[in-house]
This record gives structure tokens, sequence and C-alpha cells, in this order.
């Protein structure tokens, strides 16, 4: 261990109590060492509510600090390590676009309603909640697009395109119920047609595996199982034995039979870790080496410094949720923590 990991140790044993680290899977393994709680988007969502610490660390990209924000207790602070970490999939929607999107499918008299992926600014969280729609996971979203189908005429889903074509698949829903919009349009064009509406949007690190990736690994390994996450492309889930969120991929490969090979298309930290973890009983391998830039921002060094600033009463990291999106984002999280659980 280095000395930086040694002073961060001791920081937090000072703070005891009144501090919480919250890691999300895709960070580096040097900073999850010295995570209290590490998790899946919802996993992590869902245990901010139970974090009684005054103040709460959070390793990961901005729009996951945002949501804890918007979820911690009054009187909490939400630190994030490295301000700057964003997400390139949240930033491909906005709250205007939404707003001017949802606009030009309900002229028609439809009841379209929003279905917002977590990987979303909070703005845009909160034209869900505006307008009657939610938030969803990977963990969550077959649940959650049933769940808005049911509240109306047609689903709007952003911004992931792919987990919404994806989650379609899994409900069986016809495709010639489903529209890829342009957002050259603004959303027009044959809209009375479709029952769901997918932003075109994308995740850079899961459309990078492919099919090809796929057979030349079970060529290479005979029997070989594959799981990915529904964030790939729609054949690379065709492809796969085995589709589901981070924390099902864990599972995933902690329930293989001994001696089996796991190829795994998700981000390279989780993999090497699960690698790791289990090695000696089954092989782990990624479909293709595949990082997150925007998770690798957030290094040890970002959290000593972070660590440092709340000892001192600093406020240089903390994220607040803009009060103008607080509370319809926060019904549109309440609505997804009372339908999913």
């Amino acid at each position: 261990m280095t000395l930086r990991h040694d002073r961060i140790e001791a920081g937090r044993r000072r703070l005891g109590p009144a501090l919480t680290i919250m890691a999300h899977h895709y960070q580096a393994d040097e900073v999850v060492r010295h995570a209290d709680l590490r998790g899946d988007t919802l996993q992590l969502a869902r245990r901010v509510q139970s974090v009684d610490s005054e103040h709460i660390i959070f390793c990961g990209v901005y729009f996951m600090a945002e949501a804890a924000a918007l979820l911690a207790r009054p009187g909490q602070k939400v630190h994030l390590p490295e301000p700057s970490a964003e997400c390139s999939m949240a930033l491909m929607s906005t709250a205007e676009a939404a707003k001017t999107v949802l606009a030009r499918l309900t002229a028609t008299g439809r009841t379209v309603i929003p279905l917002v992926y977590g990987n979303s600014t909070l703005g845009v969280k909160a034209v869900a909640g505006a307008h009657g729609g939610a938030v969803c996971t990977s963990a969550n979203a077959r649940t959650m697009l049933r769940w808005a189908l049911d509240q109306g005429d047609a689903v709007l889903f952003l911004p992931d395109r792919h987990l919404g074509w994806n989650t379609a698949d899994a409900l069986d829903l016809p495709l010639e119920d489903r529209k890829v919009l342009s957002l050259q349009d603004d959303g027009q064009g044959e809209e009375e047609k479709a029952r769901l509406y997918l932003w075109p949007g994308f995740c850079s690190i899961h459309t990078r595996f492919t099919t090809r990736q796929i057979s030349r690994l079970r060529t290479e390994n005979p029997g070989a199982l594959v799981v990915a996450h529904p964030e790939c492309r729609p054949e690379v889930v065709a492809g796969a034995d085995a589709v589901g969120s981070t924390a099902f991929i864990i599972r995933y490969v902690a329930e293989a039979p001994a001696g089996a090979v796991c190829i795994v298309g998700t981000e390279i930290n989780l993999v090497e870790r699960l690698a790791e973890e289990h090695r000696g009983r089954v092989t782990v391998l990624p479909l293709v080496e595949s990082a997150c830039t925007h998770m690798a921002q957030t290094t040890e060094e970002c959290l000593e410094s972070c660590l440092a600033a709340v000892a001192e009463g600093r406020e240089d990291f903390v994220i607040r949720a803009p009060e103008e999106n607080r509370e319809p984002a926060k019904l549109a999280l309440e609505r997804m923590l009372s339908v999913a659980g």
C-alpha cells in the first residue's frame, strides 16, 4: 500500500461515523478499496436513504452524485471527489430537448410517459417527474417500462436507445411499435404508429462490443459463458448467454460452475476485479477491454483531496441538486423506488 492509501485510511478513521464513502463498481481498485459501500447505480441509490453519516463521499460520476444529493437526508452533504467527472450518455440529452420532443409527441393529444434512464442529468429526470414519468436503471428497466406503458398511450425512453430496445425485446413489444427518434426533426413523423419512442443516445463503453468479438472468444474458449450489459447493442445482447445489470453480472460470475470461462461485456475495471476475485475457480475474460474515461477521472489523489476538504469543513466538492429541479426529479426517483422497490 502507498503513503496516500495510509493517509486516506487515517482520515476515514478520524471522521468515523460522520463519513460514508460510496463507490460505483466501475471505479478503479485504488478507489474502491476505500469504500464503505459499493454497488451499481440502483444499489447505491437505494442505500443513500439508509446512510446516517453527515458526509457522503460519492466515488462515481456527476449524475450519480446529483441523485445522491437529491435522496440525501436534510443536513447531509454529498461530495464528489472529481466534480468534472461527467457521463457522455447523460450529456446526450438535455431538459430543453426532452421538453421539445415531448411537446411534439403529445401535440395530437396522446399521453406520452417519459421514462428516464438513471444515466441522465437531474434536469432530464425533472422533466420525467413533471410529466407523470419516472426514472429506471438497467436492473429494473423491464419493470419500469412495463409500468410506463400501462400509464398512457406511449413511452418516451431516454437517453439510451440500446437499453430501451433491449428492454422492449424482453417484453416482446412488436418492432412496428418502436421508433428511434431523429433529434433533427424534434421527434416529428409517424408519431401515431409507435408505442415506444427511443432517444438516440448510447453508452460509449458498451457500444464497443460486437458479435465478432463474441464469435472469436467462443472459438478460442469452447463452452464459454457470455454475459453482457443491456446497454450493449441488440445484436450483442442476442448473442450472449445472459444479460443484466452490473449487479446481475457480478452474481452471474459468482454462481458460474467451477472451471467455467465467463466472457464479460462491461467496463474493464469490474471485469478485472471479478477475474481477481474468482481466480482459480472461474476464468473471467473481457469481451474486449473497454474503459470508462469519466469513471477513471476519480483517482486516489482526488479522494484524498476531497477527504481533506471534508475534515476541514470546506465545501469544495459538495454537490447540490438545483432547487428548480429538486421536487420533480425526486418525484421521478421516488416513483421508481415505489414501483420497482
